[in-house]
């Protein structure tokens, strides 16, 4: 069976992209999609169109309704220009995870994109009449401005990562109970050990709840990993539209804005942009709970990354009140995973810039009883001893530390700290309120 159109239109120029944008959205909607389907959808819509836009042809855009078994909407782009479909299959790789399907043809006159999202299976049945009221609502429908895109969109991303941490807030609360329920079981087959005889099956019970409980354990864990990774994967795409528009809004090229709007797509851009940090480091945190992360053991030369890490984190040491020192290393060629080594420093070296006010920020390295010692120390504000261990917690900062400069997520320093396991060695922290921190990680000199 064909698909039925709902709606034509034609790709010119970059306000276009809005529009289609939107339109995706509404019509997403109409068909009863969810809200967090209809931002997938709009999303995918809009990258799509970007990437065709940037050929400087015009586009015809095609809404449909396509009812093969399973009634789904579909949306075809014909870009008229043969030749492209392996090249643009290739760019829109990623952007075929937002939808069901995605195809890229080539029909011998034009280049076709086609993709398509199944309809819930609760959604109202789509009647002629029905067909025909969503024609009419679409043909009213009124483009709103990029700003106002923008605030819908910020609101979207704004929603779905409060759904992220009310998940996040739901393992931690199975992991408590199953941690809960395992030391009750402990401290029960400790008590009916002493009575194995008469109380044999009742072991044999308690042995099997305990198993169940640890493979529980297990699923709750490696879900919290899938979770987190998938999540952070599908808002990588809306927050870099989010930063890409609020560009294409203050670019040289488009229309003026006030001073009051300007100001104010700045603030979307920023805090686009903490929330692109912040989910690069959910990912990144998602990679080395799962074990994804292997080292590649070759030999590093100690001081041409000290030299790096001198080079590209001096902008951010600007205060003349802080003294950035990188020594020069004290340790011949050394045997680690590079780009790794290099992380662990480089969060470390951030972390200590952004609290410091005033004094040093110095980086050393010594060889210790076969082991090799990197030191990363300020004269910040300082940890209370109680607290040592709470910072290498995801999301825990200090109560009542205000970074000098930047933002943290409070993901740096655990990320920092699983590394250091990776590459066989540990980090700790050695602190005094008001006296500043120093930061350990110490590796074996061989792998």
């Amino acid at each position: 069976m064909t698909a039925e159109p709902l709606m034509r239109m034609r790709l010119r120029v970059e306000q276009d992209i809005f529009v289609v944008r939107q339109l995706g959205r509404e019509v997403a909607r109409s068909l009863g999609l969810e809200a967090q389907d209809q931002t997938r959808v709009a999303t995918a819509l809009s990258e799509v169109c970007r990437v065709l836009l940037a050929g400087g042809r015009e586009t015809d855009v095609t809404f449909a309704v396509d009812p093969n078994g399973v009634t789904s909407l579909s949306v075809t782009m014909t870009y008229p220009v043969t030749g492209q479909a392996s090249q643009l299959a290739g760019k829109l790789q990623q952007v075929g995870r937002l939808v069901d399907t995605m195809e890229v043809d080539d029909d011998g006159t034009a280049t076709i994109v086609r993709m398509s999202r199944r309809l819930p299976v609760g959604a109202a049945r789509l009647t002629r009449a029905r067909m025909d009221e969503i024609r009419a609502g679409l043909a009213q429908h009124v483009p709103s401005t990029p700003l106002d895109e923008l605030a819908v969109q910020n609101q979207q991303l704004i929603l779905a990562l409060d759904e992220v941490r009310a998940q996040r807030d739901e393992l931690a609360r199975l992991n408590d109970e199953l941690e809960e329920t395992n030391r009750g079981v402990m401290a029960l087959y400790n008590q009916l050990s002493e009575e194995l005889e008469e109380t044999n099956r009742g072991v044999v019970a308690l042995y099997a709840e305990l198993d169940d409980k640890s493979a529980q354990l297990r699923a709750a864990s490696e879900a919290k990993s899938r979770f987190l990774a998938n999540v952070s994967h599908e808002l990588r795409a809306p927050v870099t539209a989010i930063i890409g528009l609020g560009r294409l809004l203050t670019d040289s090229g488009s229309d003026d804005l006030t001073s009051e709007q300007d100001r104010q797509v700045e603030l979307i851009r920023t805090s686009a942009s903490d929330l692109l940090t912040l989910v690069n480091g959910l990912l990144d945190l998602a990679k080395a709970e799962a074990g994804r992360i292997e080292p590649t053991w070759a030999e590093v030369d100690l001081k041409a990354m000290f030299g790096q890490l001198r080079g590209t984190l001096r902008p951010l040491a600007t205060r003349p009140e802080v003294d950035f020192v990188v020594e020069e290393p004290g340790l011949p060629v050394f045997r680690s995973d590079e780009v790794l080594l290099a992380q662990i420093l480089r969060n470390l070296l951030t972390n200590a810039i952004k609290f410091t006010e005033s004094g040093s920020v110095r980086l050393s390295v010594r060889p210790v009883s076969g082991d090799a010692e990197f030191v990363v120390a300020d004269t910040g504000f300082g940890i209370p001893p109680e607290l040592h261990e709470r910072v290498f917690e995801e999301f825990y900062q200090v109560p009542g530390s205000k970074p000098v400069s930047g933002r943290g997520t409070g993901l740096g320093l655990p990320y920092a700290r699983r590394l250091a396991g990776i590459l066989g060695g540990a980090l700790r922290v050695d602190s005094t309120p008001g006296a500043g921190s120093t930061f350990t990680l110490r590796l074996p000199i061989t792998s």
